[in-house]
């Protein structure tokens, strides 16, 4: 009796321990997410900034100014629900303005120019590896998140599922050749 009431003991004190690992497991992951997700818009931010810096700059032709502005200023002003598609339209209109090398030329030749260029490449390179981070991130809460235990448990409390942020986040290619050239 005194031995079955031990080893009953032993089993609850290592399903505890158990479920309070996976508990602090799936916190530090949420937390994660939460750092991800700020460091993604503190990305998107400074391209939407250095996008709409460019665009006032007089540096591109009215045409360009006006559409990359626009895109640019949509991508900073949009909810949450509507940031997804706002940041890809920015990326198609980075695309669309930046994909003439006259363009780029252009620009490059204006005084203070190529540090815009510079400062542009920058932040549309470090826009897909912050998403990256970030979707592996809740990648991995979510593969957590669907274990029996963490279900029958409840352990993710009521922390919402994780969403993943899709977006084009391809950088127009010129802009990306001459980055790494």
């Amino acid at each position: 009796m005194t031995a079955t009431l031990i080893w009953t003991l032993v089993a609850l004190v290592a399903i505890g321990l158990y479920l309070s690992w996976t508990a602090g497991r799936l916190d530090r992951l949420h937390a994660r997410i939460d750092a991800s997700r700020a460091a993604l818009d503190a990305q998107l931010l400074r391209r939407a900034s250095v996008a709409q810096e460019l665009a006032t700059s007089g540096y591109l032709d009215p045409a360009a100014s006006i559409v990359l502005y626009e895109s640019a200023h949509a991508a900073r002003q949009a909810d949450e629900d509507q940031r997804e598609v706002a940041e890809s339209e920015l990326s198609q209109a980075l695309k669309a303005v930046f994909g003439d090398p006259a363009q780029l030329d252009a620009v490059r030749e204006a005084p203070g120019g190529e540090q815009a260029l510079t400062e542009l490449g920058a932040a549309v390179r470090r826009v897909p590896m912050a998403r990256r981070f970030h979707n592996d991130s809740v990648r991995a809460t979510r593969a957590l998140r669907r274990h029996r235990t963490v279900r029958w448990f409840r352990l993710a409390g009521h922390a919402p599922f994780p969403l993943a942020f899709e977006m084009d986040d391809e950088p127009p290619v010129l802009l990306s050749e001459r980055a790494t050239a």
